[in-house]
């Protein structure tokens, strides 16, 4: 064994005269050579030769009992604790130290918008199995390996970066997962940044404090790479074509450096966790995918506790926010996801402080997305003054100032959207003419989140609906005026003048959108016509009484829609999600009434089954069983069949089916999304 001390010692010097990178460079060279978990050396002697210092948690030793000695791997750990531990709460976090353990992703993951997703499912998860988290990345049984590639999904707002850090921090206090000997979390955010990498940068860069040879030397240990937030990625990841590479020398692009990542060309032996919003995931191959878990929702008592901590001075404001969230099927089952949650809290909570200030007209509980969004956009822009004097110059002032921001920000959200770019970096803001200074008040803050990296500041949306509320915003004033199509930026396009006929082309925009990434847009855009929004934003970002005659007919480009179509899919469900956020809920309500008589039977038109799917996913009509019988044709069943598999409880008795709707049903229960639990 002192033999060999020796010989890795003067090969260490070779490499150290030899090689230009920094000596932390150098450090990793094992890892980067393979010579990681599956070396076939004990422990101990790994121990003793490597002279690792490794975390007290992978020499098995309690903190504050020695053995940490060598200081750059004891700032590596205190940085991680410092760096991820702000914030975490442990009362909140419970429900991310049990992930859902699922089979890939299903089609509705694939294929829709991530509030569709919430919508649709009602916030139940399709999994059974769930694992903890200090075991996500062990073997499953005796004879399993440990996972090399996991991904963690979870939509908008669910907790992924929360959870990564949960993690990190959880590790480098020794917590759980004592046989990795290294984390490096890196984000997206980070590596775009970057246009080039080799792996050797890319470790050096994930381990600033180490100084000397030998910390990531992976001998009988493990070294975990986390990339977060995969969907934040600037350059989609394409496996079919990417350039192979083993050179861990090499500098090649960011993106061709990931896939080589988790193809195994590259850092074969570290074991690799990417977390995503469930469409990018589907960038990776489910082939190299060896472990794939979700995040789950807030159940019922996660919800009053998170309240509750959210108001803790006032908990009969707690009780009277989840009283209003729970009296709102849609709203309580959006609210499931913790930052959507937040937001719905903070506007309720400030609707029930300030309401009373307002007119009787203007004075209404917020129920839709847009009225819950709209109320807080005005709690944001009074943010600077709401407590102070009201003089009347400084709120003209400030109010001025705001919708300049706004203004900027949502021409930056709508294009970014475009895009599907969610993070934004200092030429962009200035590219989009944002003032930096501006983005430092109150404001900005609940708009827009900063983070300070190595290399540059990121700025995000709070939460993906802020980004589309903003955008929505942006386009709705803009229509009135533009002369080009809004969707092309140059504004090389043939003229298109009038707000309807822009309204018009976001609508079919939407509709041919393959991702659906604009279904919540539309509907943010709908809901800004609606009487009760235009009354909480005049004066502030609207004009008053300006949105009476557009909306009868953007009520008709709605219509349109539904008439057409053949089969109700979720575009026609999201098309009576937007009259609603209309305020037009005469058919809804004429379909939802002859549910509960019994007198459905004669009226399916197309219009009225887009409206009777869409009262499957909202209606407490169908909250315990969704009651079908004596009202469907073969045609009719057909046209329902996609939307069907998400009841519980379905009752499709005397009506008189024959063998291909029983063929027809059969198709539907043995797909993947079916939720259909009990079936008469």
């Amino acid at each position: 064994l002192r033999g060999l001390e020796l010989l890795r010692a003067q090969e260490a010097a070779q490499l150290q005269a030899a090689s230009p990178l920094p000596e932390q460079g150098r450090a990793v060279l094992d890892v980067l050579a393979g010579k990681g978990s599956h070396a076939p050396q004990s422990p101990q002697s790994f121990t003793r030769s490597s002279q690792l210092c490794l975390p007290m948690a992978v020499q098995g030793r309690q903190p504050g009992q020695g053995g940490c000695t060598q200081p750059m791997v004891q700032k590596h750990l205190e940085s991680l604790q410092s760096s991820c531990g702000n914030g975490l709460e442990a009362g909140a976090l419970r429900r991310l130290t049990n992930l859902l353990l699922v089979e890939g992703l299903t089609d509705i993951q694939q294929k829709e918008h991530d509030i569709l997703q919430v919508e649709t499912t009602k916030g139940l998860p399709n999994a059974s199995k769930s694992i903890p988290l200090e075991k996500l990345f062990l073997p499953l049984s005796k004879v399993s390996i440990p996972p090399r590639v996991s991904v963690t999904i979870g939509v908008a707002g669910i907790g992924k970066s929360t959870l990564v850090k949960l993690f990190v921090c959880s590790w480098a206090k020794g917590e759980i997962n004592r046989d990795i000997m290294s984390v490096l979390p890196l984000t997206f955010r980070e590596l775009n940044t970057w246009e080039k990498l080799s792996a050797e940068r890319l470790l050096c860069w994930a381990l600033p404090h180490s100084a000397q040879p030998g910390c990531l030397s992976a001998g009988a240990a493990r070294t975990l790479l986390i990339l977060d937030g995969l969907d934040e990625f600037r350059t989609p990841l394409d496996f079919s074509n990417a350039v192979v590479c083993t050179d861990p020398k090499k500098e090649i692009q960011v993106d061709n450096l990931i896939t080589n990542i988790i193809r195994g060309n590259l850092l074969q032996e570290a074991s690799v966790w990417v977390t995503s919003r469930p469409a990018a995931a589907r960038q990776i191959p489910s082939g190299l995918v060896d472990r794939m878990t979700e995040i789950r929702g807030f159940g019922a008592a996660e919800m009053k506790d998170f309240l509750d901590q959210m108001f803790l001075d006032n908990r009969d404001l707690s009780s009277q926010v989840l009283q209003h969230i729970r009296a709102n099927r849609s709203l309580h089952v959006l609210c499931t996801i913790p930052g959507f949650c937040w937001i719905s809290a903070s506007s309720i909570a400030y609707f029930l402080k300030h309401g009373c200030d307002q007119s009787q007209e203007a004075a209404v509980v917020p129920r839709t997305l847009s009225e819950i969004y709209s109320y807080y956009f005005k709690m944001a822009l009074s943010g600077d003054w709401l407590e102070k004097p009201r003089e009347s110059l400084r709120i003209e002032q400030a109010v001025s100032t705001s919708k300049k921001l706004v203004g900027s920000l949502g021409r930056l959200a709508f294009y970014g959207l475009l895009r599907k770019k969610h993070v934004f970096y200092e030429q962009d803001m200035k590219a989009y003419g944002i003032d930096l200074s501006l983005l430092h008040s109150s404001l900005s803050s609940r708009l827009l989140l900063r983070e300070d990296m190595q290399a540059s500041t990121a700025y995000y949306f709070s939460h993906l609906t802020i980004q589309e509320f903003l955008a929505a915003l942006y386009y709705y004033t803009a229509a009135k005026r533009a002369i080009f199509d809004l969707f092309t930026e140059s504004g090389m396009s043939w003229p298109r003048l009038g707000f309807l006929n822009h309204f018009r082309s976001a609508v079919q925009r939407a509709l041919q959108a393959e991702d659906r990434q604009l279904d919540i847009f539309i509907r943010f855009l709908s809901g800004l016509l609606s009487p009760p929004v235009n009354g909480l934003l005049s004066g502030w970002l609207l004009v008053k009484d300006e949105h009476g005659g557009l909306r009868s007919q953007a009520i008709g480009v709605l219509q349109g829609c539904l008439s057409s179509e053949h089969a109700v899919s979720s575009r026609a469900v999201n098309a009576m999600r937007c009259l609603h956020e209309m305020q037009h809920t005469d058919t809804a309500k004429a379909v939802e009434e002859a549910m509960r008589s019994g007198s459905l039977a004669g009226m399916l038109t197309p219009m009225n089954c887009s409206a009777l799917a869409y009262l499957l996913q909202v209606s407490d009509v169908c909250l315990e069983e969704t009651n079908l019988s004596n009202c469907l044709t073969y045609n009719v069943c057909k046209s329902l069949l996609s939307q069907l598999l998400f009841c519980h409880s379905l009752r499709l008795d005397n009506n008189q089916f024959k063998d291909d709707v029983m063929e027809l049903l059969g198709s539907v229960l043995s797909v993947k999304d079916c939720q259909i639990q009990r079936l008469r």
